[in-house]
Order: structure tokens, then sequence, then C-alpha cells
């Protein structure tokens, strides 16, 4: 008996001193140190409407920093968990794989503009204005236009800027979490605007 009492104490000890998953998972996501980046999750997650800890899982999984927004679009559109996506693009799958296999289409990835972008977009914006609204489900894109449009909604969407201000950032070179910080601070365009137009930006968080 008195073996058998040690054996539970032991047990109930150990249980303790293990850390709930829920509580790793809050540790891990303030262990984030880059102010940039914990900026840009942050910012994904209001817009995606997801907490922290499924931020913290996404980045666990290695996603890079500026593909979780499309992990997130995705899950949207598609109406599953974002882990879903992760499984199928960890798999191998590519971005326009994953898009088709849940029935949807390039149209989803559309983004209008005010005048050719030029790179890293003239090649995408190109597919769509050759070809009438109807056959943009024929469209078929890369990984990395998937990426730049994806973000590009986000952050327009987010912040309330255009499409076009954003573009020319991305065109500078920028990576969409130092264009993330740059937005938030109201540079490079309205302040007023990004802040007038947030609100309404946040109502788009599903992408549409």
């Amino acid at each position: 008996m008195k073996i058998s009492r040690l054996g539970l104490l032991a047990a109930a000890l150990l249980f303790l001193s293990v850390p709930r998953s829920g509580q790793a998972d809050v540790n891990v996501g303030l262990s984030i140190q880059d102010g940039e980046v914990r900026s840009f999750y942050l910012a994904v997650g209001d817009y995606y409407h997801v907490p922290e800890r499924t931020l913290v899982v996404v980045r666990e999984r290695n996603i890079p920093d500026d593909e979780v927004p499309v992990v997130f679009f995705l899950a949207s559109q598609a109406r599953v968990s974002p882990d879903v996506i992760i499984n199928l693009r960890l798999g191998g799958r590519s971005w326009m794989d994953i898009t088709l296999q849940y029935g949807l289409t390039a149209q989803i990835f559309y983004v209008p503009f005010t005048a050719d972008p030029g790179p890293p977009y003239g090649k995408a914006y190109g597919y769509y204005k050759k070809r009438p609204r109807s056959k943009w489900g024929e469209i078929r894109l890369g990984n990395a236009d998937i990426v730049n449009l994806v973000n590009l909604k986000f952050i327009s969407g987010h912040y309330g800027y255009s499409p076009d201000q954003v573009v020319k950032m991305r065109g500078q070179g920028k990576n969409f979490v130092s264009i993330n910080s740059e937005a938030k601070k109201g540079k490079g365009g309205s302040q007023g605007k990004a802040q007038k137009s947030g609100s309404k930006g946040k109502s788009k968080g599903k992408g549409n």
C-alpha cells in the first residue's frame, strides 16, 4: 500500500512539473524578441481574427513569415483549419495546387491596380489583364506571385493603404515584415487615411 501511494505521489509531482501545452504556447509567443516580426504576426492575427497561440503554432512549423498570411487566407477561403493548409504545404503542394484542391481559382488572389504595377507584381497582373474574367479559372500562379498578392491584400486591407502604395514599397525590395512595420508607423502614405480606413479594412479579413 505504501509503495502504491508513493507511486501516485511521484506521478502527481511529475504531472505538475510538466508545463501544459497551452502555457508553453503562450510563453513561446511572448519570447518572439524581434519587434518587427512580432508586430507582423500580431497584425496578421488581428486581420484574420486568430489568437496569438495559433500564430505561434504556425511559426513553430517552419512556415516562412511572409507565407503565414497565405495560410490564413486560404484557410478562410476553403473553410478549413489552418493546420490542414499547413499539412498540405509542408507535404510538398504548391499554393496553387492547394487553391485548386478546394475548388477555388486564381480569381481569389486578384487585386485591382490603377496602372501596371511592374515587378514583382507585373507577371501576375499580366495573367489577369490578358484574359477576360470568365477565363481567370485557367490562370496558374506561382508560389511567389501568390505570396505577393495575399500579403498585398493583407497590408492594404489592414492599414487602409491603396494597393499601389504597398506595391511601391515592395518594389523597393522590402520584405513584408518591414512593409508591415512601415505601414503601421504611417510611413510611405497617408497616416490619416490608414487610421480612418483601418476599421473598414479589418472587416475584409477573409480576404474577399
